[in-house]
């Protein structure tokens, strides 16, 4: 069990964290999601004792991590894919991390067999690709077999098999009853591989849940394919609904519902092929509760300062 007990931490003037408190219970993969600058990083290393908090506090099985006789064997974890000495090999490297554990050697080959990293080990870390330096980070997060594992945007710079590849292995964690605490800005992938989320921004706890109860009670949009796009996007607009053309005779259509939309056509004389109802997504979802607390916001293309 991971527990986040009240957690803020501050830096100078600045509240990274604010009052965060939430459980990560095991058996399960709980995304961690939040805006660039929301605290999703802070948190992580307050967790792992890479930083100390402000206040309240962080433990893993009850005990904070400078209580735990053998960290990695209790908690693994990778945040950061590159931090690691260029100079040394990837088998090197976490010989170093086993000697330094009282882990035997032998799992590290194990490690590194299973992430695929292998044929690899005796190279030099510093030429490695962020995808190869990630599984290198995933290696040495499973040296000491542990039952919490945290990663921090663990699918940067991997392939498209590299993801389904740690989609299966985050599942395949969960189900051997370990934690699983992930921490993605990458909506769609957390949408198919998470069983829990859990949002934050500028530091605080927004909402939890899992994606069918957070898209549950969203407002989605209905997808329209009919005879006159241009009409009805015009007799929609004089309701509210705000229409965005999808193709040559199709509109997405949000502030409607389909039954307004159908009756709205029938009555303007518009022919009508299509009105499928589109349920709200994760990333939809996550905009919306979100929208406050973005650190760095946008302008719209073609609106100047």
């Amino acid at each position: 069990m991971l527990k986040i007990d009240h957690l803020s931490k501050r830096y100078g003037e600045t509240l990274a964290v604010n009052d965060l408190d939430f459980e990560v219970t095991p058996g399960v993969v709980t995304g961690f999601l939040g805006p660039n600058g929301s605290g999703k990083s802070t948190t992580m290393r307050v967790i792992i004792g890479l930083d100390h908090p402000t206040q309240g506090r962080t433990t893993i099985d009850g005990k904070t991590y400078d209580q735990l006789k053998a960290p990695l064997r209790e908690v693994g974890a990778l945040l950061d894919a590159k931090a690691l000495d260029p100079s040394r090999s990837a088998r090197n490297h976490l010989r170093a991390l086993a000697m330094a554990n009282r882990i035997p050697l032998s799992r590290v080959d194990e490690v590194l067999e299973f992430v695929g990293v292998a044929s690899v080990a005796n190279k030099r870390v510093g030429g490695f690709s962020l995808g190869m330096s990630q599984r290198l980070g995933i290696a040495g997060a499973l040296l000491g077999d542990p039952g919490i594992l945290l990663f921090d945007e663990p699918v940067n710079g991997l392939d498209p098999e590299g993801i389904r590849w740690i989609r299966d292995f985050f599942r395949s964690l969960a189900k051997e009853g370990r934690t699983v605490f992930v921490s993605s800005h990458l909506m769609s992938e957390m949408a198919v591989s998470a069983d829990q989320i859990i949002v934050i921004g500028r530091g605080k706890f927004i909402t939890s849940g899992t994606v069918d109860e957070l898209t549950a009670t969203a407002t989605g949009t209905v997808y329209v394919r009919c005879a006159d796009a241009t009409r009805l996007t015009e007799v929609l607009g004089r309701l509210q609904g705000v229409c965005e053309p999808v193709n040559d005779n199709g509109v997405s259509v949000s502030g409607l519902s389909s039954d307004q939309i159908g009756e709205a056509a029938m009555a303007a004389g518009i022919a009508v092929h299509e009105l499928t109802p589109q349920r709200a997504s994760l990333e939809d979802v996550f905009m919306s509760l979100t929208a406050d607390s973005l650190e760095y916001g946008h302008r719209e293309a073609g609106v100047t300062p």
